[in-house]
């Protein structure tokens, strides 16, 4: 599904990432922990074609495809979606409007004032009718309000609820590849299971799809089970294992990542 090999990213002459190498199989779920500054944000944001990052060298694939020169509106058609660490508010337009537009430009075709065929109206009023009662029932499954697809996108939503409009997108898009951008942060435990639950059932129901999940702590970790964690500190991916090494995170921390790196760095250096 997702293959990245030798990636180094600057932004504003700064190298961010320094040769970063992950991939990640259809249907898997990876979870991407480090500490602040490692280039974990950095990583979704070039994945998903933010113009701000320049990749000096290596290769994004999806599907067997180069993405590297992509905008970020060819890589959403091919199935990337990105749910944002801090999402922004769009005045005047709605939720539900939001992603209705978002399935028409996906290929999901639904009415619009200019078809005239009335045969085809019908159809597709239905199949909007349909759209929506999924929508209320995705909306339902993550405790919001009946009126939140009426609401304008994450203006006065709470965090929680900007958090949970994140995972509703999620659920009515399908998207093939999702990355989440510190989607557990600021939740609370209820919140915390609600948003694991449904990231969950979206990887049951949706089984070609692939997760990445990135994070700074383990405690999504104790509702949802990922096939791999690996670790990021200084721009690169320095070790990867299943939950075993979420759990050493937990209880020693990142320094004792650093220190093993520091340790076989010195090593490295004597053998020379």
């Amino acid at each position: 599904m997702l293959k990245i090999s030798d990636l180094k990213v600057s932004v504003d002459g700064k190298e961010i990432l320094r040769g970063v190498d992950l991939e990640v199989g259809r249907g898997q779920i990876h979870v991407i922990m480090g500490p602040n500054g490692s280039g974990k944000s950095t990583l979704v944001q070039v994945i998903a074609g933010h113009p701000s990052y320049v990749v000096n060298r290596g290769s994004l694939m999806v599907n067997g495809e180069k993405i590297n020169k992509l905008m970020a509106d060819k890589r959403a058609k091919l199935g990337i979606f990105l749910g944002f660490q801090h999402p922004v508010e769009i005045p005047g337009v709605s939720v539900f409007g939001m992603l209705r537009k978002a399935k028409q430009v996906s290929g999901i075709k639904y009415p619009v004032s200019s078809i005239r065929n009335t045969k085809y109206k019908i159809q597709n009023t239905k199949s909007i009718a349909n759209f929506r009662q999924e929508l209320l029932e995705y909306n339902a499954s993550l405790k919001l309000s009946d009126d939140f697809l009426r609401r304008s996108l994450n203006e006065g939503f709470s965090g929680g609820e900007k958090k949970r409009s994140e995972i509703l997108q999620m659920l009515a898009l399908k998207p093939k590849l999702v990355i989440l951008d510190e989607i557990d942060s600021g939740l609370d435990v209820d919140g915390l299971k609600l948003v694991a639950s449904a990231i969950k059932k979206f990887a049951i129901d949706n089984s070609q799809s692939s997760i990445v999940l990135i994070t700074h702590y383990a405690r999504i970790l104790k509702y949802l089970k990922p096939d791999f964690v690996h670790v990021m500190v200084e721009g690169k991916i320095v070790k990867s294992g299943k939950m075993d090494l979420a759990k050493e995170i937990e209880e020693k921390g990142y320094q004792s990542i650093r220190n093993v790196i520091a340790s076989e760095a010195k090593q490295s250096i004597v053998s020379s």
